[in-house]
């Protein structure tokens, strides 16, 4: 899947200016889709973190696209949240823009570039079963949650285990959905468009 979605990026035959279109293209649209899924929110009352389909998002597009242009793509996500679009989870009043980035959940989404590249460079090193998209996605997810643990904590002044149980163990089991939700979509997109060819 990911080798059809770089294909084009890797292709002399291609235009530049085409090559960019498709590449913006891409990235813009995926980073529609992290916003969209940042608005399936559920906030919970013992933790200013809610549940969200952000990380299905991230993981997904880290098992589909390269791991530069998965970075890119959700680096124009914070981009576009940091300049105030409303692409982020609903949260505290005046927490908009830049502010929301500094605020509880600041490290997950500072994280999301980066667990993208990480899915998308783990799983382009196997062969791309479901088992592998799962544990490439689970790491990803794994370093998003580490992450946004260690932000709470600073930004809470806390401990460990107050970063556990705010920022890790509510959403383990989401989260593990969340990624085998990522893993079987990637790996049926992927035998969909193999048979098609």
């Amino acid at each position: 899947m990911n080798k059809a979605l770089s294909a084009p990026f890797t292709s002399a035959a291609r235009p530049a200016a085409a090559i960019r279109f498709l590449a913006a293209g891409i990235v813009l649209g995926g980073s529609a889709l992290v916003a969209i899924c940042a608005h399936v929110s559920l906030p919970l009352y013992f933790t200013p973190v809610p549940l969200t389909l952000q990380p299905f998002a991230v993981l997904l597009l880290g098992l589909l696209l390269s791991p530069r242009l998965a970075a890119a793509t959700l680096g124009t996500y914070l981009l576009e949240g940091a300049l105030g679009l409303p692409v982020f989870a609903a949260g505290a009043p005046l927490t908009a823009g830049m502010t929301h980035l500094f605020g509880p959940t600041g490290g997950y989404l500072l994280a999301y570039p980066l667990a993208a590249a990480i899915v998308s460079f783990l799983w382009n090193r196997t062969r791309r079963g479901f088992v592998t998209a799962f544990v490439s996605a689970a790491a990803g997810s794994l370093a998003i949650l580490a992450s946004g643990a260690l932000w709470l904590t600073i930004f809470f002044h806390g401990s460990a285990h107050l970063a556990l149980t705010l920022a890790v163990l509510p959403f383990l089991p989401g989260d593990a959905l969340q990624v085998a939700a990522a893993a079987a979509a990637a790996t049926g997109l992927r035998r969909r468009l193999r048979a098609a060819a």
